[in-house]
């Protein structure tokens, strides 16, 4: 279909702790740490992290995490007496250990402390980069919820010794933004024409930023993608959700800007699922948000269907306004197939949007792109039970399949027109990160096909 024939040409794995050029403390300290020491530096949302290269450390252990500046704390440790790794609460001047796990480190090795939502992981590098060794989320919310804005802005990077009784030889610290330990659902950043957003030759696309834990752990960044090395992806700013007084991190959508910079939002409600319900959420906002951190205020899309929805895709074809989305009946067991709605002529991309069609065929479809491909329009998606990456046009008529590997997941077919000419496809698969540890929900691999 289309008459193209993707190939796989490039495919790797982004994963950082603290997201590169989000760094909120970067010290080099070059010595010993006595004591907890708490910084200045607060983050902007529950989705953080503190690193720490150590080249020795006592039997005061180590501790790295959030901390207020009467003494409460989230912190992971490691107390090398006992010869454990361990996760505490300490709320009201009272601590708990919510979780321990037995665990070696022979210094030097790397130490961090990860919060992705309400989940707290300790993660190590002793040589053969980050792995996660201990995590834990109903034990941190039990005591407190680090999405509420005012308990987490209490809590500022902390890190140092377990007691006063010894020292850690630390060599340099970072915290701030936690990274990813995967990309997934790719979409380029578009003006309402569909035209891809491309600035000095490199694409701009939101990505699904992988959490440690499952999609509540998640959160949403912008990226820039050399499309003449297109193993050179840049984040370029974090994208989190300030909704029903929480902070969460949604994610799965696109970004629009318009001719005057406004940029209209569309993405979903990932931050909180609870196997009970997800929709789309919208916004519109003056600030560039392809450049640093943002807390969006979003509010429901009223889109055409009385179940539940995600993958949001907006483009303007001949004065109206197409949003492909995923319906979905049920999300357990999860059911979710590809629809399609159009707005009125002149009308904005929000308001008065019908139901075009959907393709209840499949049980596990999802990924729908808007494109334009050799002067026509179609709407692309991704079936996981055929393993295909059907083709519709604007009328939901089912035209065929893209001629393109089906990696493992659901892979959403995000196909980019090149500027010189040519087409390549990106997105994602299934494999994941410290699954014994975190279980499922630390994919995915970055895949990029070109066209031949």
């Amino acid at each position: 279909m289309l008459d193209l024939s993707f190939r796989i040409t490039e495919r790797y794995r982004p994963f950082e702790v603290v997201a590169p050029g989000f760094e909120q403390v970067a010290e080099a300290t070059g010595g010993r740490i006595q004591g907890l020491r708490r910084t200045q530096e607060v983050p902007v949302a529950p989705f953080a992290a503190v690193e720490i290269a150590v080249d020795e450390v006592s039997e005061a252990g180590l501790v790295a995490g959030l901390a207020t500046d009467d003494g409460d704390h989230v912190l992971a440790g490691y107390d090398p007496v006992d010869g454990t790794v361990s996760i505490e609460v300490r709320r009201q001047g009272r601590t708990t250990v919510v979780n321990e796990k037995l665990v070696t480190l022979e210094a030097p090795f790397g130490f961090a402390f990860v919060l992705c939502e309400n989940q707290v992981t300790a993660v190590a590098d002793t040589g053969k980069g980050w792995q996660p060794l201990l995590t834990e989320r109903d034990g941190v919310s039990a005591l407190l919820d680090l999405r509420d804005p005012a308990t987490l802005s209490a809590h500022a990077f902390a890190y140092g010794t377990r007691t006063e009784a010894g020292e850690v030889a630390v060599r340099t610290v970072r915290a701030g933004a936690f990274g990813y330990t995967g990309l997934r659902d790719p979409h380029l950043v578009q003006r309402p024409d569909g035209t891809a957003l491309v600035r000095d030759g490199k694409a701009y696309l939101t990505f699904t930023c992988a959490g440690m834990g499952f999609f509540q752990q998640a959160h949403w960044g912008v990226f820039t993608l050399d499309l003449a090395d297109q193993t050179r992806l840049e984040q370029v700013a974090q994208l989190y959700t300030r909704r029903d007084g929480l902070l969460l991190g949604d994610h799965a959508g696109q970004l629009v800007v318009d001719e005057d910079g406004q940029t209209f939002v569309g993405v979903s409600s990932w931050g909180d699922f609870a196997f009970d319900g997800v929709h789309v959420r919208h916004a519109t906002s003056d600030d560039d948000l392809l450049r640093g951190v943002h807390l969006l205020e979003t509010e429901p899309l009223a889109l055409p269907t009385s179940v539940s929805s995600w993958d949001p895709s907006f483009t303007r074809v001949d004065g109206r306004w197409y949003v492909a989305f995923v319906e979905s009946p049920s999300q357990d067991p999860f059911s979710f197939h590809p629809a399609l709605a159009v707005g009125g002529p002149g009308k904005p991309y929000h308001t008065g949007l019908e139901l075009v069609g959907v393709d209840d065929t499949m049980r596990e479809g999802e990924g729908p792109i808007i494109q334009q491909v050799a002067g026509a329009w179609h709407v692309l998606a991704s079936n996981k039970d055929a393993e295909v990456y059907p083709v519709y046009d604007l009328e939901m008529k089912h035209l065929g399949s893209l001629d393109a590997p089906y990696v493992t997941n659901i892979p959403h077919p995000q196909v980019v027109n090149l500027p010189g000419g040519g087409n390549l496809l990106v997105t994602f698969d299934g494999t994941q990160y410290g699954e014994d540890v975190l279980g499922y929900g630390g994919h995915g691999d970055v895949v990029v096909m070109a066209a031949h």
